[in-house]
């Protein structure tokens, strides 16, 4: 690793590895915090952050303290990691290290908490990509969203043809002057190329075509009655196949691995995801009442089960809840501050620049 102009303060394995939740399949991710040159800091070389690839970050130290005064949970984490995930621990980041309990205060209820509360509620829906297999996963066709008006009543095309034992290739359609997205809809009762009203051959062209995107229109003789009227949810068939390729984009891209099929639920989830919100959740719990952060978790081999889905989601959901309930009450009775002193985050940064 090699950071321009800047000498590297502190490196440290971080991620699962630090939580004891890696497994066989997980990255080596790396974290860490530098001190660019003078020179640099007065002229225009400032970097306030160098992301080496995806697996590997550094952050200048400014920056580094900036993100530790408005709790950032990684930024926190690395006050407070395991021996054996750091690599290199300058002198000078002992200072920050030393004064790591005064970045602790209620920020980290929304930080820390917060995040977690968000993704748990998104668990709960049922709209999510991830459980899309069992909603949306089929490709749906134009007759799938258009409705009949038949004395008084509505319902969708598809009941309509079933309940009169119709075949959509035998409608003809008539787009119907200021009426947008309505049609007369004309049935050939007959079904043949060469049946004819008043003199008039049919051949009636149907609804829609497998692999087509629109209604097809078909020529009616002029004194026929149409067997109904029928309107066209353009709207909402653009908006599925919006989705639908969304979904098969995100299909196509996703990490397979981190989805797993919930115990008790029969939906898929992203493990990985609510691995990570059990865990924020049970950290913010310990900074409200133990005023420290765990890096390594002792509850590795639980949140390890829900990442692997077998745990019910809603023993996951129930107790997120209840955790959340109580949250806001611990972090008003902590006595943690509400924010981190300006001056003594200064004060830091000098110290540390001049111990570089």
């Amino acid at each position: 690793m090699q950071l321009p102009r800047a000498t590297l303060l502190f490196q440290s394995v971080v991620g699962s590895q630090a939580y004891g939740t890696a497994t066989p399949t997980s990255d080596v991710d790396y974290k860490g915090v530098f001190a660019q040159y003078p020179d640099d800091l007065l002229g225009f070389g400032y970097q306030e952050q160098i992301e080496q690839s995806k697996d590997e970050c550094y952050y200048e130290i400014r920056r580094f303290l900036q993100l530790l005064q408005v709790a950032n949970p990684t930024m926190l984490e690395l006050l407070y990691m395991p021996a054996d995930c750091i690599r290199v621990q300058h002198k000078a980041f002992a200072l920050v290290v030393e004064q790591r309990h005064k970045f602790l205060t209620t920020k980290c209820l929304q930080s820390f908490g917060g995040y977690a509360i968000a993704q748990i509620k998104k668990a709960k829906g049922l709209d999510k990509k991830m459980n899309w297999e069992r909603t949306r996963v089929e490709r749906k066709t134009p007759i799938d969203f258009a409705y009949i008006y038949e004395a008084g009543k509505t319902m969708s095309l598809v009941k309509w043809l079933a309940q009169h034992q119709y075949d959509q290739s035998r409608c003809g359609l008539v787009a119907l002057d200021h009426f947008r997205d309505c049609y007369a809809l004309y049935y050939d009762t007959q079904n043949g190329e060469n049946q004819t009203f008043a003199g008039q051959s049919l051949g009636f062209k149907g609804i829609a075509v497998e692999d087509s995107n629109a209604l097809r229109l078909s020529a009616v003789p002029k004194f026929m009655q149409p067997a109904a009227i029928l309107y066209y949810n353009k709207d909402g068939y653009s908006l599925h196949c919006k989705d639908y390729k969304s979904y098969v984009d995100w299909l196509a891209n996703r990490n397979t691995q981190r989805y797993v099929d919930i115990q008790g639920h029969q939906q898929q989830i992203d493990g990985k995801n609510l691995l990570h919100c059990r865990r924020l959740l049970d950290m913010a719990l310990e900074i409200a009442t133990e005023k420290t952060i765990q890096v390594r978790r002792p509850n590795k081999d639980f949140l390890l089960q829900i990442r692997q889905g077998k745990v019910p989601l809603e023993t996951i959901i129930t107790q997120a809840e209840e955790d959340i309930a109580r949250l806001n009450q611990l972090f008003a009775e902590s006595g943690l501050p509400d924010e981190v002193d300006t001056a003594f985050v200064n004060d830091l940064l000098l110290a540390v620049r001049r111990a570089v």
